[in-house]
């Protein structure tokens, strides 16, 4: 039970704090409506689930320790959220969120969008690594050891479908969209801050 509790509390924590995650869910939310912000939310959760894959494979391990390998994966994260924060940027301020062709494109890459986010994110990496090689134990069924996986991809499900769903509300989406200029580059200027933050950190072995 501690176990579990432990692995429930760091989860939770992880997920609330503020990162590309978030920031993704809120542009394709308020952009192009709640499909696109839950698809990306779903996408984030597939994410997870690809860090949770290697790290029991014990190849979270190896990167952690290969200062090369972890450096590459970091800067290749880094570098996606520093274009998507540019595209972001730079994106016409009127757009037409529910009739344009760019916006039916816009809502079938959002799941790409999310995974790719979540996927490349070292952030998330060293969450799940550091969970299952500190709260985990050697002992703990491969099965419980996947439950665990299981509950960090739901909880990053919920709490962003959650957002997307805040987010792409008719009267609070109006709002924003009527802003779209400005909160572009307020969004844009956010992942590209992040991935440079990301790329200028520091490699952890």
């Amino acid at each position: 039970m501690g176990q579990l509790i432990a692995v429930a509390v760091i989860t939770v924590l992880a997920v609330i704090s503020p990162g590309a995650d978030f920031a993704m869910t809120v542009r394709n939310s308020y952009l192009y409506g709640r499909t696109a912000g839950v698809l990306a939310a779903v996408g984030i959760s597939l994410g997870v689930l690809v860090h949770v894959a290697y790290t029991m494979l014990g190849v979270g391990l190896l990167v952690s320790r290969t200062p090369a390998l972890f450096t590459a994966m970091k800067l290749i994260g880094a570098a996606y959220l520093v274009y998507i924060g540019y595209r972001t940027f730079v994106t016409e301020s009127r757009v037409d969120v529910d009739l344009s062709d760019d916006a039916g494109m816009a809502k079938a890459g959002a799941l790409r969008t999310g995974f790719l986010t979540n996927a490349l994110n070292p952030k998330t990496m060293l969450f799940v690594l550091s969970t299952y090689t500190q709260v985990v134990s050697a002992d703990t069924p491969v099965l419980q050891q996947a439950g665990y996986g299981l509950f960090m991809s739901f909880a990053h499900l919920v709490w962003f479908g959650i957002a997307a769903v805040l987010f792409s509300r008719s009267a609070l989406r109006t709002r924003l969209l009527r802003r779209q200029g400005v909160l572009n580059k307020v969004i844009g200027t956010v992942l590209v801050g992040l991935g440079a933050a990301l790329a200028l950190t520091p490699a952890v072995a």
